[in-house]
């Protein structure tokens, strides 16, 4: 799904540094933005969308990802 620049839980969970079990728990949580599609039940997001996400999410620590 990468190939067509769709980030699933583990280009999430590697741009911002964390293991994807926790970006699934931000989701499950309501602290990740909605999936912008849905493929077989599968979530994936915009790389821009995450961008925008990483600048707004609380502690975030100033990281500039």
């Amino acid at each position: 799904m990468t190939d067509r620049g769709l980030w699933s839980y583990k280009e999430i969970a590697a741009h911002i540094q964390v293991q994807p079990d926790t970006v699934r728990s931000y989701r499950k949580h309501g602290h990740l933005p909605p999936p912008d599609v849905v493929e077989r039940g599968r979530p994936y997001w915009y790389p821009e969308t995450i961008r925008k996400w990483v600048t707004q999410r609380p502690g975030r620590r100033g990281r500039k990802n």
